[in-house]
């Protein structure tokens, strides 16, 4: 699975022109599922989104985590980011999960994640027309990709 988190003071997602979701401070985080994903890539990222240290302490360095400041999440599902380019101009999708395991996958992680910080993950609906607006906050942009975890 491959996550990119962004720390936000505020995003959403639309869909049909209506508002579906939306936060305020915490992590918009675009999900992708690969193929040979499995429930041990979605419990380690799950763990390490709620961690991560990216939220600045009194003293402006990056040390806090979602967790230490009560923020929320927003995560969408995003194919496009088990994208190959390698041969020629158009994208392949050939790794993408397909939704059998893709959509297990993605509420798994959204669900585990709300255990881990005692509070609701916000959603966009799979394989929906979205247009997600987010105000990125730094900017800080992660990438995470559990097939590097080693």
């Amino acid at each position: 699975m491959r996550l990119v988190i962004q720390r936000v003071t505020e995003a959403s997602v639309t869909i049909d022109g209506t508002m579906h979701s939306s936060i305020n401070r915490g992590l918009m985080v675009l999900v992708g599922v690969a193929k040979e994903d499995s429930p041990d890539d979605v419990e380690w990222l799950a763990a390490k989104t709620a961690a991560m240290r990216i939220f600045p302490d009194e003293e402006g360095v990056m040390n806090l985590s979602l967790l230490d400041i009560g923020g929320e999440v927003l995560a969408v599902s995003q194919f496009t980011l088990t994208a190959s380019t390698r041969k020629g101009n158009r994208p392949s999708y050939i790794h993408a999960a397909g939704h059998d395991l893709a959509i297990p996958l993605y509420e798994t992680y959204c669900r585990r994640l709300s255990e881990i910080l005692g509070r609701e993950v916000r959603q966009g609906i799979f394989g929906a027309d979205m247009k997600v607006a987010l105000v990125n906050d730094g900017p800080v942009t992660i990438i995470i990709d559990s097939r590097l975890r080693e």
